[in-house]
Order: C-alpha cells, then structure tokens, then sequence
C-alpha cells in the first residue's frame, strides 16, 4: 500500500450543527476531499483530477485497484495522493479510503470523465443545507450517446425496483458522483465490495435516516480510448440482487412477505392438483398433501414474522429519529 494518502487530511470543523432549516453555509474546497475509485484509469484520470483542481479543490484522494496501467503514476503527475486498495472493487476501495478522509465533506467521483466537475458546486450546496448525502441524476442532463439502451433500460428497472422495495424515490441510485458528510459515510453498515456500492449508499441512507438530496448533474460519454470495467448483465443482476436482499432489514414485510406468498401459493398450487387428481380419479397423494400443508404453513409463518418484523423496525426508526433530534437541540443549545 503507498501511503501518501497521508495528504488529504486536514483540520475538520467540528461542534457545528447544520439543519436544513438553517441558512446555507458556504463550503470551502479546502474542506472537501475529492475520492477517486480507480481501475485502469490512464486514458482519462488526469482530465479529472485537473478538472477539481481549477475548482478548487486541492485535496484529491484517487484509490486504485492496483491498474495494471499508468493510471496511479498519472495521477500523483497531477497531485493527487494514491492509495493502492488492499483488495478489490470499488466497494472496498470507498470503505478503506474513507478511513484516511478526515476532511469534513467528501466528493466521490468516477475516474472516467464522464461526470464534469463543474457540477461540484451544485452537489455540495446540499449539504451547505444541512443535506447529509447528495446523489447526482444523470438523467437530468445526459448526452446522447452517453449511455446504452439496454443500459438506461436497466438503470430505470433498478431504480424503479428501488422505489418499490425501499420506498424513497433518489431517482439514479447508480450515479457515481455523490457528496456527503464524513460523519454521515461512517454511521453506514457498507458491506458490498463491487459496483453495488452505490446501491447500498441509497440504501443504508434511507435506513439510517440519512438527510438525502438529488440534484441534476450533467453526464458526458466515456471517452473512447477509456474502457469500461462495469458489465451490464452480470453487475445489473448482482444489483438487483443485492437490492432485494438488503430489504431484510430496511423493509422486512415486503422481504419475509414475498417469499411466505410464494410459499402459500406453491402449497395451494400442490393442494389443488392433490384435490383434482382425488376428484377424478380417486387417486390419493399422501406425500404431495403433507407437502403442500408444510408450504402453507411455512409461507404463513413467514409473513407473520415479516409483519412482526416491520413493526420492530418501524419502531426503531421512532426512536432513532427522537435521539437525532434530542441530538440536535442540544447541539443547538451549546453553540
């Protein structure tokens, strides 16, 4: 690991409170780490870290997955700290990178050009706000031939299935350009290693409470000597996926509900060819029959304890919100 990383901390702010109710605060680049996940990066990385740095923002952070290019020379050419990643994937890069950030606020940002840091700006006067984490929509102001069909097809699914599953509508779940408060980053159970990073974000940001804006960004097509290292299909069915499978915890009636659903309509389904067959012919299914009671059962189990389930969690989303509110009028107090 090459620790020159060491660079990106500064002096944090500390003690402020920020609402949203609050006028907005305006946010220094010197306040902000720039964090660059990278993998094979050099056809592009320096456009990037150049781009941040004439706005400003003097602390870039680019992690590398260990490129078998010149992405990580490139980058130190530029002034960017590097980090080489101790495993792989960009989930785990964010995770160990965030343990180096002692800045106050974050920019994450693809090392790809495709997003302009022009829109830095618009990110982060959410959290000037008291916003805790900003996505940016690609959607909003998206080129052309920036994204594939299947690609934007895909992209809205998971979006839409985000809504479904998790409730809170963030519009591009997927997009790599988000700002959001350290503090914020690490009260977050991160457990995915690839590109489902960001679907946890969203995730774990709805779950936690976390003050979450969507702002219109603009997205550019990835330059063509710059390969991607996202595979459609396979990483859009690891997201879906990976969407469905944190609902346990963040929406357990829909999570524990469809599977006991599915289970009751599999035992009705052997029930009524159990009954047919007895009707017609008087054949009798002994095996079939105590098969589809036990998949009635088990079914009705679980959305009991789904229900069960969802009360606990409902309850400890009142409580929470109460402490952080306690939290804040006393913060308020102090200062």
């Amino acid at each position: 690991m090459e620790d020159d990383a060491a660079g990106v901390d500064s002096s944090s702010r500390s003690g402020e409170v920020l609402t949203m109710t609050e006028a907005p605060r305006d946010i220094s680049p010197e306040d902000v780490c720039v964090l660059i996940p990278t993998l094979d990066e050099e056809a592009t990385i320096g456009e990037v870290i150049d781009g941040f740095r004439e706005h400003g923002f003097t602390s870039v952070l680019v992690v590398d997955g260990d490129s078998d290019d010149d992405t990580r020379e490139i980058a130190r050419e530029h002034g960017a700290s590097v980090l080489v990643q101790s495993g792989s994937g960009k989930g785990q890069a964010v995770r160990e990178a965030m343990a180096y950030v002692e800045l106050p606020y974050v920019l994450m940002v693809d090392g790809d050009a495709t997003y302009d840091p022009a829109d830095a700006e618009t990110m982060l006067e959410p959290l000037a706000r008291g916003y805790e984490h900003v996505i940016g929509n690609r959607f909003a102001k998206m080129d052309d031939d920036a994204m594939r069909a299947l690609n934007g097809f895909g992209n809205r699914m998971i979006n839409r299935a985000f809504r479904f599953v998790h409730g809170a509508d963030f519009e591009d779940i997927l997009s790599g350009y988000r700002a959001f408060t350290t503090d914020s980053f690490h009260r977050l159970s991160l457990e995915a290693d690839g590109f489902t990073i960001e679907t946890e974000l969203a995730v774990e940001c709805v779950k936690n409470g976390v003050e979450t804006a969507v702002v219109p960004i603009s997205y550019r097509a990835r330059p063509e000597d710059s390969d991607t290292n996202l595979h459609p299909i396979w990483d859009g069915g690891t997201i879906v996926l990976t969407l469905y499978s944190l609902a346990k915890t963040n929406n357990p009636l829909l999570y524990f509900g469809s599977v006991g659903a599915s289970s009751v309509l599999a035992g009705c389904a052997v029930a009524a060819y159990v009954l047919y067959r007895y009707l017609q012919y008087g054949i009798s299914h002994e095996v079939l029959a105590v098969v589809s009671a036990a998949g009635i059962l088990l079914g009705v189990q679980l959305i009991m304890f789904g229900v069960l389930s969802d009360m606990i969690v409902t309850l400890h989303r009142e409580q929470r919100q109460r402490l952080e509110r306690i939290a804040r009028e006393a913060g308020r107090d102090e200062e």
